[in-house]
């Protein structure tokens, strides 16, 4: 299981009332919300192994020098670091969640210089030993299904857990009409073409997403698409999407660096992800949760390790 940490402690903030605070007042929301995750993916989905991948650097630098746009709007004002804008009661959350981790011993996993989707995309890819589920509530992940040489699949929880999808290459091939026998690397290639406002992607200008995937299933790919352009034999293309994908050039050329996992980031584990059966510091965990008013979600999360099958 390799846990999109952030996308998760995110949607956790939002989900859960602020009015959830420790004895001194501090909100922890976010942290109770991901660690009750965190002990549903182990119940729920048998989790033997799990990373909780952690965003090293939120906008790296080679995706912001390929793409300038890239998460620019999401910059925190005047924050001469380029620090993400996050709400002032979600930061102090998130040292008491790597605590909390910590102490219980649940492996983490990062790599300099990259994002939490590199990561995951990085350990997904050199795995060789057993299927992999990926849990996130961030499409973007969608990249990494695969059928082999272990199976890939994603747990989407955009819409909350209760409404998770669990999406392989047929799936995702079904929702998104891309080709099965590579889906995860066509829905990148249709996300390239698609855009995504919300990462500073503006996408191909009157391309939408099933153009985009219409596209990248009659041509394989979007480096074939692309041949296609500047090849005054192909018949295949329209003029007007000829058109559109000349007048992106630019954009199209420093898209996939920014789209694509970084299959190479050099990810590392604090420790061996399998999932413990006790907690590797009890004591500092029992702390921790007294101290941070963490009510049942420690407990729960220590009786999903020690119940694990």
């Amino acid at each position: 299981m390799l846990l999109d940490s952030a996308s998760l402690y995110f949607r956790s903030y939002y989900a859960l009332p602020d009015s959830m605070t420790a004895p001194d007042g501090t909100p922890v929301n976010a942290v109770r919300g991901f660690v009750d995750t965190i002990a549903r993916v182990i119940t729920d989905r048998g989790a033997g192994r799990l990373v909780a991948c952690l965003d090293a650097d939120w906008r790296p630098e080679f995706r912001v020098k390929a793409l300038p746009s890239y998460k620019a709007h999401r910059v925190a004002e005047n924050a001469d670091d380029g620090s993400e804008e996050v709400p002032d009661t979600l930061t102090p959350q998130i040292p008491i969640i790597l605590d909390v981790l910590d102490a219980a011993g649940i492996c983490t996993g990062e790599a300099a210089g990259y994002e939490a989707d590199d990561v995951i995309g990085a350990l997904a890819h050199r795995e060789t030993v057993s299927p992999v589920e990926v849990v996130t509530g961030d499409r973007d992940m969608f990249q990494v299904v695969r059928f082999e040489p272990t199976p890939v699949r994603v747990v989407y929880v955009g819409r909350g857990w209760n409404k998770a999808e669990v999406l392989g290459p047929e799936e995702l091939a079904a929702k998104y009409s891309v080709p099965v026998e590579n889906a995860g690397s066509a829905y990148a290639d249709m996300a390239v073409l698609r855009g995504d406002p919300s990462d500073g992607l503006p996408g191909v200008a009157g391309i939408g997403e099933k153009t985009a995937a219409k596209l990248i299933t009659e041509f394989g790919s979007l480096e074939a698409l692309l041949k296609a352009v500047t090849d005054p034999m192909d018949r295949k293309l329209t003029t007007k999407a000829r058109n559109a994908l000349i007048a992106a050039e630019d954009y199209l050329a420093a898209a996939p660096t920014v789209v694509r996992t970084a299959l190479d980031a050099p990810v590392v584990l604090d420790r061996d992800d399998a999932v413990p059966r006790v907690p590797a510091d009890p004591e500092r965990l029992r702390e921790l949760t007294q101290r941070w008013g963490l009510g049942s979600s420690v407990p729960r999360l220590v009786n999903a390790m020690e119940r694990r099958a």
